[in-house]
This record gives structure tokens, C-alpha cells and sequence, in this order.
């Protein structure tokens, strides 16, 4: 590579490229420094950035993965001395280790205005967990460095590309806040952005190749193909093309030309040598060259092929980095051999593992969801979304798993992006959306939760704002998607009680003598005492309790179970008065529709006279015994 200007110094300092070389880090990782302007050094093919704030403060952690911090201080203080009070910052690039590439250390740590990645879909589909994936670590990467994220569809492949799938994805995208500053609807310098408007670009660069003799017109039929791929079967050989038109003369083409015969354009690989590149992620990756034949880059039809797209789609938008699927890996040979024909220099490369069904398979429809879209109809929240798929294969080096968009990119490392599989869990998704939702205001989670109960026909149109806020603040902590709601908030309206005594994990708290709670409750309600408590709020509410506990010598479980079981007609649930209040408030303000199934006080007292405490017992020993019957006969 040729020296570039040696120094340009911010303050009028200067240093020969050869004194900065000796000092450059092997690894070293720097975060953006806002507010600070840079000088640059050129040494050795290796560019080093320095950054000098008048302010400390101003200026964000420095994490040494190397051994040269004493040096490379020696290095930028004595040069970038600002009024006496310098706060230094060094970038090392890092690019490919490929001819005509800057040679870097392999981090891919980038000044944030060279940084450029990109998201690529093809339109045939949802936008799967995946490729989501791959586009939020684009999106973590440009963002923590300052760099720009471009967003390109792939869609040459015409016959199941589609306008309602290109909608999809840029929804879903749109949804996770992924948002882009280049692509389809925000033209830059390097559009269009759509593969099938580029036909032009691709046809200009096949044009060039031939004439350089890197690729040539094959004129083999179908026929022809098929005979050299079961050749190459017979031989136990990957199908690879070894017909005449790579070696043919210009009168052979000529003739075959004038007689109007399709052909491809073929990309001459040379059989000699390989290609190497320093994946971000996989460490050094190699090929060599004879592994692989001459390969189609445009078919007879004039459609460019995916990989000859993809390189010359990189490489004029100016892609510094290519963060992508491990299944892309292959494909990397192919592209690398053509950027150097077109005398490119290769972005920097990393291939992020698949991820993977719970039962290490790939992840795929078999499973359940896969796409973006599915979880975000099931109530999913993008701010968990983001913050799960992010951990999926990487970590911040803490066992702190609750994350902001905004505190993943202070964050974000592409060092710290884990080789091995990363496994799907939704269980783990569940939990997460549950501790976002928490963190959300309350007043936007009753919004949600209001449309939801409202969807479903549960509430009225004219449901009062009081008895949204009670059942948010009860149901909001064992939530954890918004459509669980809907049966939470039933099953605090409903009263099984009778289902409830059927069951064996209420045996012991009938057994132990539950009728005189039962029959206390009952006289409660008689004399106005129960509705009283209910009304007067949390404090008369665990007066009362307290009060009954003393009478009956009962407390802790043995009082709060029985209660919540004659009362709710369930064993479990938000706290016992808080629900009573929530019935009342649903009765008296006509804020619930018949749908609801609301039990209100005076029925549930009415279902608990006409319990047969005696039968109930008698036959959850019956049934007791009958489980236990099994078990002593073996």
C-alpha cells in the first residue's frame, strides 16, 4: 500500500510515520469521543487516530486489550498537548488482510465517520429472529462508533422477491428502532439501494472484468453442465466447471456470438495460491483457490449472480465492515476474488453463529415463531426484543442481562461476540418482555393494557379510569405479555371456588378446620364489616385481617390462605383485598361488559353459604386416597 501524508497534526505538532509505527497496540479497543477532532498517523499500512479534548470529562472509557498503554502515552502527550490539559485517544483501524487492504489488528475498531455497515434482506419472506439479529449488531456496531448503518435490499431474485415482504421488513425494522441513514427511502451518495435498480452498476463492472480478462463468455449448454457435474459426482468432487470456453480462442467466441448462442459471464479463479482474511469474530480464515472453479457472476438473462451483486454492492457503498451469518462464510472466497479484480479493498469481515432451536437444531417454523413480526402480534415489546436478541451471542462481561438500545451501544464490542451457537429460548423472552414491561411508566402500560382488554370485549368503551389503574397496579408485576392481561384480569373477576375445592393442593387448607373462616366471613358480610374493609382501603383492609387472625388464633399461612380461597376462589393471585376492591369497582361503575364473567361480592357470599364443608372434605380424602393407592401397591 502506498505511505499516505505521514502526520497531519491538529495542533501544528509533527512525528515520522516510523517513530508513531513502533508504538501502535496490537489489540486496542477506544470508544467514541465526542466533541474531539482527530489527527491521523499513516505508518507501516496502519492508521493510528488521535483525539485530544480540552475537557476530561467530555471524554468516554478507554478499555487497553493490549501491553503498549505507557508507550502510546509517551506517544500522544508530548504531541497533542492542549493548554496544558490533554485527555489523548487512540483508534487503530483495522481492515482485511488482503492486497490493497489496510492492515490492522484485526479488532475492527474503526474511526466512527469510516464506519459503515449494512443490513441486506431479501424480500421472500418475514424478517426472521436471525436476520433481525444480524441487523441489530450492524445497527450496535455503526451507533457505538459514530459510523452509519445502510440498509440494502437484495431483491435480483425476481421470481419470489416481493413488494408486500420489502413493506414487512422495513415495518419490522422500523419497529425494533433500527433505524437507517442510508437505503430505499433515504437516498445517499452511494444509491440506489435496491439491487434490481442497480442492473446498470453490475453490467458496467462485468464489462470491465472481461475486458482485464478476469471473466469470459461460456457458451456450455445445459446439457454440457450436467455432464460435468455427474463427472465430478463419479469422482467423489465438489461440481466444479471444467469446460473450454476459459481457454477458448477469440475465433470460437466469435462464431459463437455470430450464431446468437446464450452464455454467462465466468469469473477465471486462478488455481494457484489462497485468499486469508482475519474474521472479527472467527479469527484467521482461509481458502485455497483450487478448491473452487470458474463461477457464474451474470447469467444469459442479463441477472447478475448474488455473490458478484454483494461485492460490487460493498464495495461501491463504501461497506468498512461486513457483520453477517456464519452461513455467508463460504461465499467470502468468491467475493474476495472479486473485489481484487476490481481492485478494491476488502471490508473487514465477521460471521455471527446461527442461532439455534433448544434442541441445537436450527432454529426454523418447526419451533414455534421465527420472525419478528409473530412476536410483535403476540404482544412482544421492541424494547425487549432488541435487548434479548442483542445477549443472543453476546455480552457486555457482566451477569446484568436488562438492557436500554441506548446502554447496548455504550456497550457494544464486536470482540465480545461468542463464536458458539446461541440457543432460542422463549421461556427466557417471556421473562424479559415481563421486566420491561415493569420499567415502563404506568400510565403507558395501562394504555396498552386498556386496548388489549378492550380488543378482547372485556371492558366497556366507557370504562372508568380508576378501575384501569387498580388492575394495572395489580397485574402488572406477574405480566409478562401484554395479552396475558386478558386472562389475568378474568381470572381476578371470576370465582372458582368450587373448582378450586376439587383440587388436592387444597386439602390441607380445608382440613384445617376452613369452616370457621368460612362461617366468620359470612357473618362479616351480614354485618357490614367485610364491606366496610373493602372500601376502606389497604390499611382498615389489614386492620380487619389482623382483627380475625386474633380471634381464631390464626396468622401467616394459616390465615392468608383460607381467606384468599373463600374469597377469590383461587390459591393464588394479587393481594386479597386489592381484588375485593377491583370487583366493587367493576360492579358499581359498569366499567365491565357481561363477557367479563364478574362474580361480584354478594354472589361469592351466596356460593359460600351453600357450601358443604363436611362433603368437600370427604371427598378430597377420597380422592387422596386413591392417588395414594397406586403408589403402595408397587
Amino acid at each position: 500500500m502506498a505511505m499516505r501524508t505521514p502526520w497531519l497534526a491538529r495542533h501544528g505538532h509533527a512525528l515520522a510515520p516510523a517513530a508513531a509505527a513502533q508504538y501502535i497496540a496490537p489489540s486496542l479497543k477506544v470508544s467514541h469521543a465526542a466533541n474531539c477532532g482527530p489527527t491521523r498517523c499513516v505508518a507501516n499500512n496502519q492508521m493510528v487516530m488521535l483525539y485530544s479534548c480540552g475537557a476530561p470529562e467530555r471524554v468516554s472509557s478507554v478499555r487497553w486489550v493490549g501491553s503498549f498503554l505507557n508507550p502510546l502515552e509517551k506517544l500522544a502527550l508530548p504531541t497533542l498537548r492542549n493548554s496544558g490539559n490533554v485527555a489523548p485517544r487512540v483508534l487503530l483501524s483495522a481492515r482485511a488482510s488482503t492486497k490493497g487492504a489496510v492492515q490492522g489488528d484485526g479488532t475492527g475498531n474503526l474511526k466512527g465517520s469510516e464506519v459503515r455497515v449494512r443490513f441486506a434482506p431479501s424480500p421472500t419472506g418475514n424478517l426472521h429472529v436471525g436476520g433481525a439479529r444480524t441487523a441489530l449488531f450492524n445497527y450496535l456496531y455503526a451507533k457505538s462508533l459514530g459510523g452509519k448503518f445502510i440498509l440494502r435490499i437484495e431483491d435480483t431474485d425476481l421470481e419470489r422477491s416481493t413488494k408486500e415482504s420489502e413493506e414487512a421488513v422495513i415495518r419490522d425494522l422500523q419497529w425494533l428502532g433500527l433505524e437507517w441513514d442510508e437505503g430505499p427511502d433515504k437516498e445517499g451518495e452511494c444509491g440506489p439501494y435496491r439491487q434490481s435498480e442497480r442492473t446498470h452498476i453490475y453490467q458496467a463492472y462485468v464489462e470491465k472484468l472481461l475486458k482485464t480478462g478476469h471473466v469470459y463468455r461460456c457458451f456450455c449448454t445445459d446439457e454440457e453442465l450436467e455432464a460435468m457435474r455427474e463427472e465430478a459426482k463419479s469422482k467423489n468432487m465438489p461440481p466444479r466447471y471444467m469446460g473450454k470456453w476459459g481457454s477458448a480462442s477469440q475465433a470460437e467466441i466469435d462464431a459463437e456470438l455470430e450464431k446468437g448462442t446464450p452464455f454467462t459471464y465466468r469469473f477465471r479463479v486462478p488455481q494457484e495460491g489462497s485468499v486469508t482474511i482475519h474474521d472479527l469474530i472467527r479469527g484467521e480464515v482461509s481458502w485455497k483457490k483450487d478448491t473452487l472453479g470458474d463461477f457464474v457472476v451474470l447469467r444469459s438473462n442479463g441477472q447478475p449472480v448474488y455473490n458478484f451483486c454483494v461485492a460490487v454492492d460493498d464495495a461501491t457503498m463504501k461497506i468498512s465492515h461486513v457483520i453477517r451469518a456464519e452461513e455467508h462464510l463460504p461465499n467470502t472466497l468468491r467475493q474476495a476474488l472479486i473485489y481484487n479484480a476490481l481492485g478494491f479493498s476488502m471490508p473487514q469481515f465477521g460471521h455471527v453463529s446461527l442461532i439455534l432451536a433448544p434442541d441445537r437444531s436450527k432454529l426454523s417454523k418447526r419451533h414455534g415463531a421465527t420472525s419478528v413480526g409473530q412476536f410483535r402480534e403476540m404482544g412482544y415489546l421492541a424494547p425487549a426484543m432488541v435487548n434479548y436478541l442483542a445477549l443472543l451471542g453476546w455480552n457486555d462481561g457482566s451477569e446484568d442481562e436488562i438492557f436500554t438500545i441506548e446502554q447496548i451501544i455504550e456497550k457494544f464490542s464486536i470482540d465480545r461476540i461468542t463464536k458458539s451457537g446461541a440457543i432460542f429460548d422463549q421461556t427466557k423472552l417471556g421473562w424479559m418482555n415481563g421486566q420491561h414491561l415493569r420499567l415502563m411508566p404506568t400510565e403507558d402500560v395501562a394504555t396498552m393494557f386498556r386496548e388489549q382488554w378492550l380488543k378482547a370485549g372485556i371492558v366497556s368503551e366507557s370504562v372508568s379510569g380508576s378501575f384501569i389503574d387498580v388492575a394495572v397496579e395489580l397485574l402488572k408485576n406477574g405480566t409478562e405479555l401484554v395479552a396475558d392481561s386478558e386472562n389475568h384480569l378474568l381470572s381476578i373477576l371470576h370465582y372458582p371456588l368450587n373448582e378450586t375445592l376439587t383440587s388436592s393442593e387444597v386439602k390441607d387448607v380445608v382440613d384445617d378446620n376452613i369452616s370457621e373462616v368460612a362461617d366468620a366471613i359470612v357473618s362479616a358480610y351480614d354485618n357490614g364489616e367485610l364491606q366496610a374493609a373493602i372500601e376502606g382501603g389497604h390499611d382498615t383492609w389489614s386492620k380487619w385481617i389482623k382483627a380475625m387472625g386474633k380471634a381464631f388464633k390464626r396468622k401467616g399461612k394459616r390465615l392468608f390462605m383460607p381467606v384468599r380461597v373463600l374469597l377469590t376462589g383461587s390459591m393464588k393471585g394479587p393481594e386479597v383485598g386489592a381484588v375485593l376492591d377491583l370487583v366493587r369497582e367493576g360492579e358499581t361503575t359498569g366499567s365491565v361488559t357481561e363477557k367479563a364473567g364478574l362474580v361480584p361480592l354478594d354472589a361469592r357470599i351466596k356460593i359460600l353459604r351453600e357450601v358443604d364443608w363436611a362433603a368437600v372434605t370427604s371427598k378430597l380424602a377420597e380422592s387422596a386416597s386413591q392417588e395414594t393407592e397406586p403408589a403402595l401397591s408397587h
